[in-house]
């Protein structure tokens, strides 16, 4: 990766003049069956743009309450978009068609519109849990039925993707607009892409700028992309089963209360007995573990290419060995 990186070429990306960036983005645009792709420096960055290309101010939009828009972007839809959050509570991070349906306005001039879905996979919050095809269907028809527009936070779809073994287009085909990050357990340093049509890809190229994300020779960061969506997607499938792996052994340790259901890359955990996350990870980084706080009790767990298997072996056989 670094060395594609050292040789990439590159121009002014502001002037769609970096080749690296333009064949980048044409590419995942091509991958997803979409007419165009906008290549961000994060993920954030990618939801809040695609907040603002689907929405107006003073619309609303429908998430769980887990979701990684409403908990993890410092409230970026009111910031930026100047609309409202209506939560569901849904399993795991994952919401329905009909909890969507039940939340959706009513048109009265004290309300505001409901305008956008936006559904995570896989989830963060959630603990790594994906849609299926077939539970984002009948979302996708709702949403048609009340003109509402559809985005996935793909953070993490290739892990959700590689475990399901479905293809691209079984998911893509349903939303307006897609985004996704290249970084965490793909590898790349930085970078996240936003897919859609050539209209919604066009008014998004100037809130990207009016946002500071406009870059120039972004070639060397693409480069890392291309990378990794060419060598690390495949082996994501290793770490979906560590975190499986991992996760078993973690709740036969006293010190665990409860683990939620591991489906991917992610474990999250709540501790037992009042010891708390941050007790936890001190003693991780006594061993040079690191690990999330995702409460006060609670610990996230993510794997990814840079463990390798010495490292996870060194962990296999600290975990059971944890006094507190």
């Amino acid at each position: 990766m670094l060395e594609a990186m050292a040789n990439a070429e590159v121009g002014d990306d502001v002037f769609r003049a970096d080749p690296t960036v333009n064949r980048l983005e044409q590419m995942v645009a091509e991958m997803f069956g979409k007419e165009a792709a906008l290549f961000c420096p994060s993920g954030t960055m990618t939801n809040q743009i695609a907040i603002k290309v689907n929405t107006q101010p003073l619309d609303e939009i429908i998430c769980d309450h887990y979701s990684h828009v409403y908990r993890y972007e410092t409230a970026g839809f009111a910031f930026n978009s100047q609309v409202s959050v209506a939560l569901i509570q849904g399993e795991y991070g994952k919401i329905t068609a009909q909890q969507i349906e039940e939340v959706i306005q009513p048109t009265a001039d004290w309300l505001p519109r409901t305008r956008l879905v936006v559904l995570e996979s896989s989830t963060n919050k959630g603990g790594g849990n994906y849609y299926t095809p077939e539970e984002i269907a009948p979302i996708a028809e709702l949403c048609k039925e009340h003109n509402l527009k559809l985005h996935l936070d793909g953070a993490r779809f290739f892990n959700a993707l590689v475990e399901t073994q479905y293809d691209i287009a079984d998911f893509s085909q349903y939303f307006d607009t897609i985004s996704i990050c290249l970084s965490k357990g793909l590898g790349a340093p930085v970078g996240s892409l936003l897919i859609g049509s050539i209209e919604d890809i066009t008014q998004a190229r100037r809130y990207r700028k009016v946002m500071g994300g406009g870059m120039r020779q972004a070639g060397i960061l693409a480069a890392a992309g291309i990378f990794a969506l060419d060598n690390n997607v495949e082996r994501l499938a290793i770490d979906n089963a560590r975190a499986k792996e991992v996760g078993k052994l973690l709740e036969a340790q006293d010190y665990v209360e409860i683990v939620k259901p591991v489906r991917t890359n992610l474990i999250i955990f709540e501790l037992s007995n009042g010891l708390t996350s941050e007790e936890f990870i001190e003693e991780l980084n006594k061993h040079n573990i690191l690990a999330s706080p995702f409460g006060k009790y609670a610990v996230r767990f993510i794997f990814h290419l840079d463990i390798d298997e010495s490292m996870y072996q060194r962990l296999l056989a600290l975990l059971p060995n944890l006094n507190f």
